[in-house]
């Protein structure tokens, strides 16, 4: 869908969430707590939300629930157990400051 690729490639770091999804919130809470400034899309919220979350369920192979979704520099890097174990090895940090979303 082009939708999820438009919005994916708008920001260096980019989550599509659910507002009431607690592994969103933990996602995102640690990337504000690092400094990143991350684009939030909630599915639940958007009118082509349904859409967006199915093609996202698509891009991660079928895994349901699709959200969180977590987008790198545009390229998908996945839901919450990718980005905690990249998170935990120290390849998250080093990830996000090549696409520019942090500088320290």
């Amino acid at each position: 869908m082009d939708r999820v690729a438009k919005l994916a490639s708008e920001r260096a770091v980019v989550v599509f969430t659910k507002s009431n999804c607690c592994m969103c919130h933990t996602v995102t809470s640690l990337l504000s707590d690092m400094g990143v400034n991350a684009a939030v899309h909630e599915l639940d919220r958007d009118p082509r939300g349904r859409e967006m979350e199915r093609e996202l369920a698509r891009m991660l192979g079928g895994r349901v629930p699709a959200v969180p979704a977590l987008f790198i520099g545009g390229d998908l890097v996945g839901g919450t157990n990718r980005v905690m174990a990249l998170h935990l090895a120290g390849e998250l940090v080093p990830m996000l400051k090549n696409a520019g979303a942090l500088w320290l």
